[in-house]
């Protein structure tokens, strides 16, 4: 028949070769503990999502039960890109750089159906998923949802992060664009498209 015999109770098997020390799988729990509990979140809030994320953050649902209090609207000072509606083309390549100007580990949380797939907005201007310009880690559905929502999403980002290991090197890998892409925008273009305008002071986009 093909079958094997199965083995006695007192057969062991060991494979050194996959296993981890005591003190890997000790550091990696401490690490992992602090990083799951210490997150800083960068909102990055288009639509109505962003209103149900404001109100996460308030006292009702409060947000620092997660150690999420302290919002960073610095990528460079952020853990977590919280992507709160939806994303026109217009702006893929901000966010895209945003995630990239973040320092490691990071992790994104897509927050909305617009953010994670387009929503009902399925025409030429919004993007259909944000995971078509950069890595999600959590998606939160609904039309928007509820901020008992995001905060499930967050718990599952911080089981997420708890099981994460150090001798997994493929987790910090990073997404470089790819400059043919139809969606390529260079640098100083994006930093054209993100600034201000409109005042009288410092008025941009004027060669675009």
């Amino acid at each position: 028949m093909g079958l094997t015999p199965r083995p006695g109770d007192d057969v062991v098997s060991y494979n050194p070769g996959s296993q981890e020390s005591f003190m890997t799988t000790r550091l990696d729990f401490l690490v992992n503990w602090s990083r799951a509990n210490s997150l800083w979140p960068m909102p990055f809030g288009t639509a109505c999502c962003a209103i149900e994320f404001m109100a996460s953050a308030a006292s009702k649902f409060d947000l620092a039960r997660f150690g999420m209090e302290r919002m960073s609207f610095s990528p460079r000072q952020a853990d977590v890109l919280i992507c709160a509606g939806r994303v026109p083309f217009k702006l893929a390549p901000v966010i895209r750089r945003i995630y990239q100007q973040m320092m490691q580990p990071k992790w994104v949380i897509s927050m909305g159906a617009c953010a994670s797939t387009g929503g009902m907005f399925d025409n030429y201007a919004v993007v259909q998923g944000i995971d078509t310009i950069i890595p999600v880690d959590v998606y939160v559905p609904g039309c928007p949802p509820r901020p008992e929502g995001l905060m499930y999403g967050i718990m599952m980002l911080q089981k997420k992060i708890k099981n994460e290991r150090a001798a997994d090197t493929s987790l910090r890998d990073e997404m470089e664009p790819d400059p043919k892409s139809q969606l390529y925008i260079p640098p100083t273009a994006i930093d054209e498209l993100s600034e201000p305008f409109g005042n009288a002071v410092h008025q941009t986009r004027s060669g675009l």
